[in-house]
């Protein structure tokens, strides 16, 4: 899913895999969501995917920035039903957690690269999902990320 934008197992913009910019994920991320919801009409984004309103519209739009990682997810999970929502909101967990982990780091130096306003308990706890994480989030903490491992 979004991880996969950055090891190349997803079409969309170019990211630079060893440099990897916030602005590319995001126009990565963007450019899979907005895809997955053409298929959609709006209402049914709303109805059955959940979503409210101004985030069905802004995720037609590819405007996803502010969009909850787990309502991107959705998103994807029903443009293809062999995903699943809440699998896929995994995968981007512990791929998150694991790129730290060979990264060597921690949630505060995370936090201090980060343009998002987030504390490092705030990002520890978007990582766990005790908080939402929106898009934005995710693209900036994954550029941080990506951009540390050997």
């Amino acid at each position: 899913m979004f991880h996969e934008v950055v090891d190349g197992g997803e079409p969309g913009p170019a990211v630079d895999a060893d440099e990897p910019a916030a602005a590319d994920l995001l126009a990565a991320f963007e450019a899979l969501v907005s895809e997955a919801a053409s298929g959609f009409e709006t209402d049914r984004l709303v109805g059955e995917i959940g979503l409210a309103e101004a985030d069905a519209t802004a995720v037609r739009d590819g405007e996803i920035e502010g969009i909850a990682v787990a309502d991107a997810a959705a998103v994807l999970a029903a443009a293809n039903p062999d995903r699943d929502a809440d699998a896929m909101v995994a995968e981007v967990r512990d791929h998150l957690l694991m790129g730290m982990a060979t990264a060597v780091l921690d949630v505060d130096a995370i936090a201090a690269k980060i343009d998002a306003d987030l504390t490092g308990q705030e990002v520890q706890q978007a990582l766990e999902g005790r908080t939402t994480m929106t898009i934005g989030q995710l693209a900036e903490i994954l550029a941080v990320i990506e951009r540390r491992k050997p």
